[in-house]
């Protein structure tokens, strides 16, 4: 028997629903590999999107997921919510594979990301700004889009962002 390749070729409503997914998104399941163990692990975080609609969360030192990146930057991040009812897999979801960047406080890039970040969750403001906190962006290798069954797609990030400017 023959394989098939099981992801259809990209075009417009592809990206859209992966730009859509990726701004709306609140939470995303952040994928590393444990800093002392080297197993995988997953952890729930907030996410926003910096000024060109890239994810960007903000996370504690004392986070494990924070320690594992600052080990090794390669991570995945699972975005898309099921919806209230129906079956959850029928429900566009998308994987990030990606390379965690920390940014450093005092920073233009840092006053940037606080401004965009609270903008988009005035309610960060609370712990945004405590020693313990810090934004992380992503650049992203490529992602895998599921539109439901039958609906899948591999995207290039220039397949997501037009505008393909450095994290």
């Amino acid at each position: 028997m023959t394989k098939t390749d099981p992801y259809r070729p990209v075009d417009d409503t592809a990206c859209q629903m992966a730009r859509d997914l990726i701004e709306n998104a609140t939470f995303g399941a952040l994928a590393v590999l444990h800093a002392d163990t080297t197993l995988p692990s997953v952890s729930r975080v907030a996410l926003a999107t910096d000024d060109w609609g890239r994810p960007v969360s903000l996370i504690s030192t004392l986070a494990d997921h924070t320690r594992a990146l600052t080990t090794n930057p390669a991570c995945a991040l699972l975005i898309g919510e099921p919806g209230n009812t129906g079956d959850p897999l029928t429900h566009p979801r998308l994987t990030l594979h990606a390379n965690a960047q920390f940014v450093a406080r005092g920073t233009e890039k840092h006053a940037a990301l606080r401004a965009q970040y609270l903008s988009l969750r005035p309610k960060a403001k609370l712990y945004a700004d405590f020693t313990d906190f810090g934004f992380v962006t992503f650049t992203i290798s490529d992602a895998i889009l599921n539109g439901g069954f039958g609906n899948a797609w591999r995207l290039a990030p220039t397949d997501i962002w037009t505008d393909q400017r450095t994290t």
